[in-house]
């Protein structure tokens, strides 16, 4: 196990993030589905947690199928998916992601969002390992680098500026002298139990979440000027739209799937088989954005 917690501050409020995050996630997704990432909304409704009170649980199938390469095909079952377990208890979230196809790989992230610039070192997190020694990683949204593939000019925050809000281009050193600030305190757990692989896998696998939550949080204040006037009623109506029109669209092409017997998992080694399903895990959790999404 492996444990890192990460400080990604945004040039917005706690509240006016809860509607981008969701904003962000549901049309991220909706892209995703769009490019064959099948992203399913098996569940989302209201949820009462004896300690959190009320939220939001969200759980979600992302089939990888369409994303492999033939030779990937030969040794991974046809119905191959990440789910996505979310708890959304605004500003504290809880999510989990694990593989159908790896049973002992699993990432845990526990979030807490606060009005600072990144200051808190006692963030109150529910963790039980909560206060183990662990890495803390700053991340900048503007200054960081993110891969180059995934560079888009309009998401460049050093030259965005929004319309709507007058906020930015983000200079360096932006996070002393922004107003509004706010913080993601996000607590990232990585389990992979796999004699041999564990340790490279653990430490691989939390550089790509670092990816991630740099580059959702990029796309959230990227699109602030298509979010900023919503409610959090019209956020969740959009939420339920996209979510309707991706299901469709993943439904029939896991429909033809299905329609196609599953492949042999003979002839790989352990370490291959797991090997295979790692790197198609990790690829789309790449491309998703912020996987803390609640």
């Amino acid at each position: 196990m492996l444990m890192k917690e990460y400080r990604i501050c945004m040039p917005l409020t706690v509240e006016e993030y809860r509607i981008g995050q969701l904003y962000m996630i549901s049309k991220h997704s909706h892209e995703q589905s769009d490019r064959g990432e099948g992203v399913e909304v098996v569940q989302n409704e209201p949820f009462e947690d004896p300690t959190h009170g009320h939220g939001q649980f969200t759980e979600k199938r992302v089939y990888l199928n369409s994303k492999l390469p033939s030779w990937a095909r030969a040794v991974v079952p046809r119905i191959f998916y990440v789910t996505e377990k979310a708890w959304n208890y605004y500003p504290y979230t809880v999510t989990e992601y694990t593989c159908s196809f790896l049973p002992k790989f699993s990432i845990h992230i526990e979030t807490k969002y606060e009005d600072n610039k990144g200051c808190n070192d006692n963030v109150n997190l529910d963790n039980e390992l909560k206060d183990q020694e662990r890495e803390v990683c700053f991340i900048d949204i503007a200054y960081d680098e993110i891969p180059e593939r995934y560079y888009k000019e309009s998401r460049d925050l050093r030259y965005f500026k929004s319309e709507k809000t007058s906020r930015g281009m983000l200079q360096e050193g932006w996070r002393d002298t922004q107003d509004p600030i706010m913080c993601s305190y996000k607590l990232v757990t990585v389990k992979f139990e796999v004699w041999g692989l564990q340790t490279r896998v653990e430490q691989f696998v939390h550089k790509v979440v670092r990816d991630i939550l740099l580059l959702g949080h990029r796309q959230a204040f990227a699109w602030v000027d298509e979010w900023i006037d919503m409610s959090l009623e019209d956020v969740r109506q959009y939420e339920t739209q996209m979510h309707e029109k991706t299901n469709i669209k993943v439904c029939h092409e896991q429909q033809e799937h299905s329609t196609n017997p599953s492949p042999s998992l003979g002839g790989l080694t352990n370490h291959d088989n797991v090997s295979v399903c790692v790197h198609f895990f990790l690829k789309h959790l790449s491309l998703q954005g912020d996987p803390s999404r609640p």
